[in-house]
């Protein structure tokens, strides 16, 4: 289940992606999460994901 704060959510995604995924898509694969519902969360808060480092920031 994932964190419903967004910078909780923030701290998550970024921990998952650094230690266990190559890039959001595989992630949201894996994980069954909706790419479009995590980026536009996450872009309310003003983090955008950069995939050159595969990250939000």
């Amino acid at each position: 289940m994932l964190p419903k704060d967004p910078i909780l959510l923030l701290s998550y995604v970024n921990t998952k992606l650094r230690d266990d995924y190559s890039s959001l898509d595989a992630m949201c694969d894996d994980l069954q999460i909706d790419r479009e519902e995590l980026a536009r969360t996450l872009r309310a808060v003003d983090y955008h994901y950069d995939a050159e480092h595969n990250r939000f920031g």
